[in-house]
Parts: structure tokens; C-alpha cells; sequence
């Protein structure tokens, strides 16, 4: 693939995986589709030190844009729905910074799995202690003892993963790793402007009246531009030889992508309750009966996907000369994977109508991404171009054309509607 077909071959991706996460929510969704984020990039880039570790990279992906999951931000996007300049502003600028806590440690844990070498080996639990510690004093001082308050009466979590993300910063900084801090940062960038951008566009999607899921059009924005970061950020640097990969890490991780996080779904997010309401208002016989199938038949595309994943890593997933071919089947096989679960979750194949309309479009921007990676198929990947070396100003440049165009759109918004369903004030 040339850099620009990886880089938007990753958005789509990432932004898919997102999408699908508005049906499940919270850290597990989130995981989910990170790692996703995460197994594009390995495919695009066509690098076999990568797919060897490509299980252990995409859980590092995977636990870093998972952690967001933590912040509610319902209020805040409500507050954006607003029709004063200040409360839009407001809650257009707090999606911002949401949206790129999400990228930030997405983008740098993995990162920083990309940057690790045999010679420069991070010191893992060193980073989650110093991680954890700081997301704790950042909510202690912000919160309990400031009150610095983004969404009150909501759960102040953003400040815990702010002070997560300070340690990781932090980290990379004085050990070296100024690539995966740069990935970090254009993560952010771009997972902060599409989540706001994203509030925009779901306003001026109910402001037309037309029948759609506009919240989850909010949802994809904030993967396919945080995807446009995190693969800017890895394919314009050159990257080391990455450390050898350990069996015992493969294992673990690979079991993690296609059992645990997929298995918590279940439990968080597929609750009979739910399976009950949506066969009653199918009007169906045995509503009870119906959600246990659900549930059951969930648990079976578990099995034959854990089944299956193990036999594939182990016929070609183990070998350097075949590891090339299991990179792009594990892609497409956990998109589909995390495909059949939204499917299941959304009783698609029940109830058809305008408002499942998205869960086709998923199936068509699968289909893209297919079609884009056949299309690369025999051709070499183009080299890492490294771009010019950023500064501070360009930094300062770009964060405050970020707050410019925030204000333009926030002009548009509050002059395209008047009080909406759920919008909010903070002032």
C-alpha cells in the first residue's frame, strides 16, 4: 500500500470498530476496536517483525484505547446540542480533550510495543504502576480537592486518565521513546478533532430531520480521524528491527483479543434484559426463550472463533514465512468477529428497518477494506517516509487551528437549530 491508502486503510478500520463499539460501550468496546486499529496498521505496513508480535500489539492497542472507556461524556456532548456560543464552545472543546485522553494512550502504548527493540526493552510494570498512580493524584487534586468539575453530575474519570496520560508522556520522554510519543500525539490530535467534529455533524444530522443513528455517525468520526492520527504518526517515521517475539506472549495476547475482551462484551453488554425488551417489541412468543438463544448463540461464535483462531496461529501464524498471510486473516477475521456481535446485539436479522440502517453500512465498509487490501496485494510496501521534524510552534500552530475551527463550527451550530432533545448547559 502507498503511505496515504495505509493511513486511510487504518481510519476506515479504526473508524468501523468504533462504530461497533456504540453498540457495546465502555472499556470493553473500546478495546475492541483498537485493537482493530491496531491490526490495520501490521497489515498495511507488510512488516514481518510486526505480524510476528502481531497479537501482543494489537492487546497493547487494545488496552490503551480501552481505558478512555472509563469517562462519560454523555452531558458534555448534550452540552454541545446547546444554542449559546460558550456552552457549545464548551462542550465541543471537552470532546476535544476526551477524545484525545482516548488517543493519546491508545496511540502510545502501542506505540511504544512498535518502538521496542531487543537493546531498548521497556520497563512494562514500572509504566502501569506509574500509570495507575498518576491517574489516581490527577483525580484526587482536579477533583476532590479543586473540583474542577467537566461533567458534573456525571463520573469525573477524565481526569484520571489525563493523569494517566501525563505518566505515559512522561515516560517515553525521559526513556527515549520520541516515536511513540509522536504517535501519541497525533492520536490524540485526531481522535480529540473527530470526536468534536463528530458532535457537529450528529446536530446537523438531527437538524435535518432525516431518520438515522446520528450518534453512532459521531462514533465513527472519532475512530476514523483518531485512525488518520495514529497511522500518521507510524508511517511517516522509520521504525527499528522489533524485539523477538515470545510464544508465551502470543498465547496470552492472542487468547485476550479472541476470548477476553469478547467474553466481557457478552457479560457487560449482552444482558438477557435487553435480548426480552427487543423480542417483545418484535412481538415474539417466548420473549425469554428468544434472549437465551441470543446470549447461547453469542457464546458459540466465541468458541468457534477461539477454535479457529488457535488452529490458524498455529499452522501459519508461528512462521516467518507465512506470518505475512495470517496478519491480513486475523484483521478481517476479528472485524468480522466484532461484526456478528453487533449484529447479534442489534437483533438485525429481526428487526429490519431505517434505524439498523448503519449496521449495512458496516458490512459495505468491511467490504472497502477488503477490496483495498486485495488491491495491495503483491505489490511492496512503500518505505517509511519520515516527515520534517516537528516543533513546538508547529504544535502551537496546529492545536490553535484546532480551537479556530471549534469556534467556526460552533458559529454554524448554535445559528442552525433551536432547543434540541437532550442538549445541556454548563454556565
Amino acid at each position: 500500500m502507498s503511505k496515504r491508502t495505509a493511513i486511510l486503510f487504518t481510519a476506515l478500520v479504526l473508524g468501523l470498530g468504533w462504530a461497533i463499539r456504540g453498540h457495546f460501550g465502555h472499556e470493553h468496546g473500546a478495546a475492541w476496536a483498537g485493537a482493530m486499529g491496531a491490526l490495520a496498521i501490521i497489515v498495511a505496513s507488510k512488516r514481518k517483525d510486526w505480524a510476528l508480535r502481531l497479537a501482543p500489539l494489537a492487546v497493547l492497542a487494545g488496552i490503551g484505547w480501552g481505558a478512555g472507556g472509563m469517562m462519560s461524556y454523555g452531558i458534555i456532548v448534550g452540552i454541545g446540542r446547546g444554542t449559546d456560543f460558550a456552552n457549545v464552545y464548551y462542550g465541543l472543546a471537552m470532546l476535544g480533550v476526551i477524545g484525545g485522553l482516548y488517543g493519546f494512550i491508545g496511540g502510545g502504548l502501542f506505540g511504544l510495543g512498535l518502538e521496542s527493540t531487543t537493546e531498548k526493552k521497556p520497563a512494562w510494570a514500572s509504566l502501569f504502576t506509574e500509570m495507575i498512580a498518576g491517574g489516581l493524584l490527577a483525580w484526587y487534586v482536579l477533583i476532590a480537592q479543586f473540583e474542577w468539575k467537566m461533567t458534573p453530575p456525571r463520573s469525573e474519570l477524565w481526569a484520571a486518565c489525563f493523569g494517566a496520560s501525563l505518566a505515559l508522556a512522561w515516560f517515553l520522554y525521559r526513556n527515549g521513546f520520541h516515536r511513540a510519543l509522536r504517535v501519541a500525539g497525533y492520536s490524540a490530535l485526531g481522535a480529540g478533532f473527530g470526536f468534536a467534529f463528530g458532535n457537529f455533524l450528529q446536530t446537523m444530522g438531527n437538524v435535518t430531520g432525516l431518520s438515522f443513528n446520528w450518534w453512532n455517525v459521531m462514533e465513527f468520526t472519532l475512530g476514523f480521524c483518531g485512525g488518520l492520527g495514529m497511522a500518521y504518526g507510524v508511517f511517516t517515521r522509520e521504525w527499528p528491527e522489533g524485539i523477538a517475539p515470545s510464544k508465551a506472549a502470543n498465547w496470552l495476547a492472542l487468547l485476550f483479543l479472541l476470548f477476553v475482551i469478547p467474553a466481557t462484551n457478552i457479560i457487560q453488554s449482552m444482558e438477557l434484559k435487553n435480548f426480552v425488551r427487543g423480542a417483545k417489541q418484535m412481538r415474539l412468543a417466548n420473549p425469554l426463550s428468544f434472549a437465551h438463544t441470543q446470549v447461547a448463540v453469542a457464546w458459540v461464535v466465541v468458541l468457534i472463533f477461539v477454535v479457529g483462531g488457535i488452529i490458524v496461529y498455529k499452522r501459519i501464524g508461528t512462521r516467518e514465512e507465512t506470518v505475512e498471510i495470517f496478519a491480513p486473516v486475523a484483521l478481517f477475521a476479528v472485524t468480522l468477529y466484532y461484526l456478528i456481535f453487533s449484529t447479534i446485539q442489534k437483533l438485525v436479522f429481526f428487526s429490519i428497518g431505517a434505524k439498523q440502517l448503519e449496521q449495512y453500512i458496516y458490512w459495505v465498509i468491511l467490504i472497502i477494506t477488503l477490496v483495498m487490501w486485495l488491491r495491495s496485494r503483491g505489490k511492496s510496501s512503500q518505505a517509511f517516509i519520515p516527515s520534517r521534524q516537528e516543533s513546538w510552534k508547529r504544535w502551537v500552530s496546529i492545536i490553535s487551528l484546532f480551537l479556530l475551527i471549534l469556534a467556526v463550527i460552533t458559529f454554524i451550530s448554535i445559528h442552525s437549530h433551536g432547543s434540541m432533545p437532550g442538549a445541556h448547559t454548563r454556565f
